[in-house]
């Protein structure tokens, strides 16, 4: 697949508004048909006597010749502001700017404007000043931040404009001292259709094969005579995220202008995440074979109950973010000091509590290998048929074991990585490339991780007869047997189950 986002850099054109209210639309576009009356500087403007309120930067979105398109799914917009040195118009420390921002569209060159978005925003200024703050220095640029300016969750039609004005009131202090402002440069963010195609396609593909082995899998559970264990449910309870996630929803997108998809895809994966990390503790426990107390949610309820708070937390920082960009698509959290200072906090406190639960789930694997080889202690002692299906289902059991830490390690990394890939623009010094084909493998990997588990631990409905637990077991026979510790036949537990009861009875 391309690589799953494009960054376009647009120049903003300065237009002349004089005549406000005269104007036969309120909308300056920077080029076509019907353009503004343009500036080329500042200084055009001062010989003019041309004020700052009657100035506005104008981008029309995409450039010349090219449309915009559903595939794009979202735009995401950060702002670069050109400031010069000037002794006389100094920038002041911790300044602010106040920006008086528009947004419409129209889906064809020769239809009018139609309005989306109007909003008063006020960014915070963070720049530095490489020279010493001279005459010599004057007309010098300051190194600033990236500022995030602007994001929408859909991209229905074909052409938009964004006009910013920069209202100056110098009696409110409105855009005082914010130095001389030569230009404004915008950098749009938006997927590739060409990633987005092979996404949809994906999920069109994998939807239906996790759905019919998750029929196949509960329904062998349900031909039993007693009630699912814990594991069973946890297992049938993933599956249905897995399917939740996988369901391709988004092709309404083209046809739809959805802008809450963005957050419906977060809600989403948030509830796969914390369904699969909830489900490798279980997975875990209920291997341990270490106490009574086990096959009731109960039970673990100090290892899954900070992961329901986690995901809780993530999710009301999303709704302050991405929930109100559906009212106003300028806001960001990230505006603010306490807003900043918030969301790195979510997102370092989410990181350290994914690599905590990472070597807590490696110290849980760790027991049960353990657990498992003690066991093995018992193996010599019994017929070579017998020994020789007890070696192949620990050995499945240890590779199953393996893929689940590996799939751990893979998730927890891809968590953080595209958590500071959505927040380098906006920190502006961490640049992380992910291609897509990191995206396309997790994805691929938690589809089959889900699929090999429901295949592995689906019941077995074959009757072995008396042989199973006290004479030599055939090969063949015996290798029909599944993964799980608990209990999953008609009459009592599995080999492995039995095999650590009888140790710990002895």
């Amino acid at each position: 697949a391309p690589s799953p986002t494009t960054a376009v850099p647009y120049m903003s054109v300065k237009c002349i508004d004089v005549r406000k209210n005269h104007h036969k639309t309120k909308w300056l576009v920077p080029w076509g048909p019907n353009h503004c009356e343009k500036l080329k500087d500042f200084d055009e403007a001062v010989s003019r006597q041309i004020e700052a309120n009657d100035i506005v930067f104008a981008v029309h979105i995409p450039l010349p010749s090219k449309e915009m398109s559903p595939w794009f799914q979202f735009m995401l917009f950060i702002m670069q502001l050109d400031i010069a040195f000037k002794m006389d118009n100094d920038l002041k420390e911790n300044a602010e700017i106040t920006l008086d921002v528009s947004l419409a569209y129209r889906d064809d060159m020769f239809d009018d404007w139609e309005e989306i978005a109007h909003a008063i925003e006020i960014r915070k200024l963070k720049c530095t000043f490489g020279s010493p703050k001279t005459l010599e220095s004057e007309g010098r640029h300051y190194d600033c931040d990236f500022l995030p300016f602007m994001e929408i969750g859909s991209v229905a039609h074909k052409y938009y404009l964004i006009n910013i004005r920069l209202p100056v009131n110098e009696r409110k202090g409105i855009n005082v001292g914010i130095g001389e402002i030569k230009d404004i440069r915008l950098v749009g963010i938006h997927q590739n259709g060409g990633f987005t195609k092979v996404w949809f396609a994906m999920k069109t593909f994998l939807t239906p094969s996790i759905l019919i082995i998750m029929i196949w899998y509960w329904r062998r559970i349900t031909l039993m005579t007693r009630a699912p264990v814990l594991l069973e449910k946890v297992i049938f309870a993933l599956g249905i995220s897995m399917t939740f996630i996988n369901i391709p929803v988004e092709w309404f997108s083209i046809g739809f202008d959805w802008t809450w998809m963005l957050l419906f895809g977060d809600i989403r994966q948030g509830i796969f995440y914390a369904m699969l990390l909830s489900f490798w503790i279980i997975f875990c426990g209920e291997h341990m074979m270490d106490q009574n107390e086990r096959n009731h949610l109960s039970g673990y309820w100090k290892q899954v109950g900070p992961i329901a708070v986690g995901s809780f937390c993530l999710f009301i920082f999303d709704m302050c973010e991405r929930g109100v960009q559906l009212k106003n698509p300028f806001y960001s959290i990230w505006t603010t000091e306490v807003g900043t200072e918030l969301a790195m906090a979510f997102i370092i406190v989410a990181g350290i509590c994914l690599c905590l639960y990472f070597l807590f789930l490696c110290f849980m694997v760790f027991q049960v290998f353990r657990n498992i080889s003690g066991k093995q202690s018992s193996l010599p002692a019994m017929s070579k048929a017998r020994r020789l299906h007890y070696e192949g289902l620990i050995f499945r059991f240890k590779f199953l074991m393996l893929i689940t830490l590996a799939c751990a390690a893979m998730t927890v990394i891809f968590f953080i990585v595209s958590q500071v890939t959505e927040g380098h623009w906006k920190w502006g010094d961490i640049t992380i490339q992910v291609n897509s084909a990191f995206f396309t493998g997790i994805y691929g990997m938690w589809n089959l991780y889900v699929f090999a588990l429901m295949f592995l631990y689906a019941p077995s409905h074959k009757n072995y007869g008396e042989d199973q637990s006290n004479g030599d077991l055939g090969v063949s026979s015996g290798e029909e047997l599944q993964l799980t510790t608990t209990i999953t036949h008609v009459d009592g537990p599995t080999e492995v189950y039995k095999l650590a009861r009888k140790e710990a009875q002895e």
